[in-house]
């Protein structure tokens, strides 16, 4: 996906040097109608929203007219981009997910073309919140993790509203990212090229929830013998947050190459290091597939190092419950830490994470936490919502309509008041630039 010198020194797009009106390229978005949502919004404010399909997972939730399909091949796909807003006076390209190759490739062209470049996901303060920040998130974020910058952001802003708003059903949530994953398969014909960044087929991955769904009133049963067990005063218990096996806060924002490595890490510390009297309970991630048993193989480590009867695994729990009494909370970059230093929980993050900011986080290392984790400050940790929810982070769902509506209302404002948002982007010293990061 490499692209040619004379492009890279090449005059910005027409409409990236021009007035208030803005030429917004939306590509590939979330399993949902949020895409189609914000290019009302776009239009409402005046200003222009073209579409590309690259699978028919995206002609179906898009449900406008005018889309572009690009059914070329992958390593063609940044010539053809940049043609595409070349021609159509592009000035703002919006994906879902950083990391797909196609929106790697997309940050490259932009960056090249002088356009500004957003990348939406879910937010870190959820449930009911989304990120929206300049070319991507994660490791490659811009925003900063410096307590003092932080606070001088954070500075007459309103406090974050961290109360849930836009329930969404789980067989909702479920049901549209069945049907986006599947039309991405069986929309071959339409779409003989596209490449998928799914690491498991759709397919063998909705058949591990199989077994999953038959033991889940045994799974419930005993989560609930768990909690009652933590919530006891004095319980001497950590708390492990498993993610998805295969997301890009793993891939891309850690140097684990997979979780089992970091359980390997945990517990041969535990094992070294905590007291006798310390349990870890591993929860694991409530939309995991199952196609890993993360009980049985958790165990079979455990075994290893001396601590079957000290390790726990559960799929289910409240986190609530489970963090009220815990002593910590460790994760690769979970944003169950959110909730954690939101109730004044311990966290130390193993892999590359925004909140790790010291003050917020453990700085001190594993083996130290086990006896002696840093508290989160609540000054800093309110400061922090704030500064987020003031520079990247919205209100709003995915699937929710009623938060559809406000998300898409505040992306399409964010993006007709650019320069307010990429400010600190621009300014920053430590930020990436977007050739470096859609080249990682």
């Amino acid at each position: 996906m490499a692209v040619s010198a004379a492009r890279m020194n090449a005059e910005p797009a027409p409409s990236a040097r021009l007035g208030t009106r803005r030429t917004v390229l939306l590509l590939q978005g979330p399993a949902s109608t949020l895409w189609p949502r914000i290019a009302d919004a776009l239009e409402a404010e005046g200003h222009r929203a073209l579409h590309v399909n690259l699978s028919l997972g995206d002609w179906l939730f898009w449900r406008r007219r005018g889309a572009l399909n690009y059914r070329g091949r992958l390593q063609d796909w940044p010539g053809w981009l940049d043609a595409l807003c070349r021609r159509e006076a592009v000035s703002d390209i919006l994906y879902f997910a950083d990391r797909l190759p196609y929106h790697r490739a997309a940050a490259a062209v932009a960056a090249e073309l002088g356009i500004r470049a957003w990348a939406v996901e879910n937010g870190y303060l959820r449930p009911d919140w989304l990120t929206l920040e300049p070319v991507a998130m994660g490791r490659h974020s811009r925003f900063t993790r410096d307590p003092a910058t932080i606070g001088r952001l954070a500075a007459g802003r309103p406090r974050a509203d961290l109360d849930p708003r836009f329930p969404v059903p789980f067989a909702v949530e479920a049901a549209n990212e069945v049907v986006f994953n599947l039309a991405h398969v069986l929309g071959r014909l339409a779409f003989p090229r596209y490449v998928s960044d799914k690491r498991v087929a759709p397919l063998l991955e909705y058949a591990g929830w199989i077994p999953h769904l038959a033991t889940l009133a045994r799974s419930r049963r005993q989560a609930a013998a768990v909690e009652r067990d933590c919530a006891r005063p004095g319980s001497d218990h950590m708390l492990l947050a498993l993610q998805m096996e295969t997301d890009y806060q793993i891939r891309a924002s850690s140097d684990y190459p997979g979780q089992t490595e970091m359980l390997e890490e945990v517990l041969a510390s535990l094992a070294r290091s905590a007291p006798e009297t310390m349990r870890l309970i591993v929860k694991i991630h409530p939309f995991d597939n199952g196609l890993i048993d993360w009980r049985a193989r958790t165990r079979r480590i455990a075994a290893r190092h001396g601590l079957a009867d000290r390790v726990t695994v559960i799929r289910g729990g409240r986190l609530a419950v489970l963090l009220a009494e815990a002593r910590g909370l460790i994760t690769i970059n979970s944003t169950t830490a959110v909730e954690a230093m939101r109730r004044g929980c311990p966290v130390l993050p193993l892999g590359d994470a925004l909140y790790d900011v010291p003050g917020l986080c453990h700085q001190s290392g594993l083996e130290r936490f086990w006896t002696t984790p840093e508290p989160p400050d609540p000054q800093l940790f309110d400061d922090w919502c704030r500064a987020l929810a003031s520079e990247i982070q919205l209100r709003g769902s995915q699937m929710n309509r009623a938060g559809q509506a406000v998300a898409a209302a505040e992306i399409a404002r964010r993006i007709g008041a650019a320069e307010r948002y990429w400010q600190l982007y621009e300014t920053s010293p430590d930020a990436p630039s977007p050739l470096a990061v859609a080249a990682e």
